[in-house]
């Protein structure tokens, strides 16, 4: 980009009740994930006048994450973070996106979960 900003959008900690996985007790029912979103946003200068009208907002990708998975079962968590990123990149001014989900109820010990980044352009890489 040539003179403009970038900043950074996070998303952090969106506790979904959903369906994702493949094992049994997965399928049998909604668990909780947790999902973290940040995406780096181009802009042709800073925000100026202090208004929600000249940046990104970052209700659309909460409201937007939540109707992605009503009533939807996942079985990768690789899936759900692909879609997310998808969500998020069809915004033209996202240039990057990292998506992380995490199952933290699976293991006693242990959290699970996938991240992945995904850009455009020479964002891509």
């Amino acid at each position: 980009m040539a003179e403009g900003v970038r900043f950074t959008t996070i998303l952090e900690g969106l506790e979904l009740v959903m369906g994702l996985g493949i094992h049994a007790e997965e399928l049998a029912g909604p668990q909780r994930v947790i999902v973290n979103v940040r995406m780096e946003v181009d802009y042709p200068a800073p925000p100026s006048d202090d208004r929600i009208e000249q940046v990104l907002d970052y209700d659309f990708v909460r409201d937007d994450i939540r109707a992605l998975v009503a009533g939807r079962h996942f079985h990768l968590q690789e899936t759900l973070c692909e879609a997310i990123a998808a969500l998020c990149l069809a915004d033209a001014r996202v240039v990057r996106v990292t998506v992380r989900s995490m199952k933290p109820d699976i293991y006693p010990d242990a959290a699970v979960g996938c991240e992945i980044v995904r850009g455009r352009g020479a964002a891509a890489q």
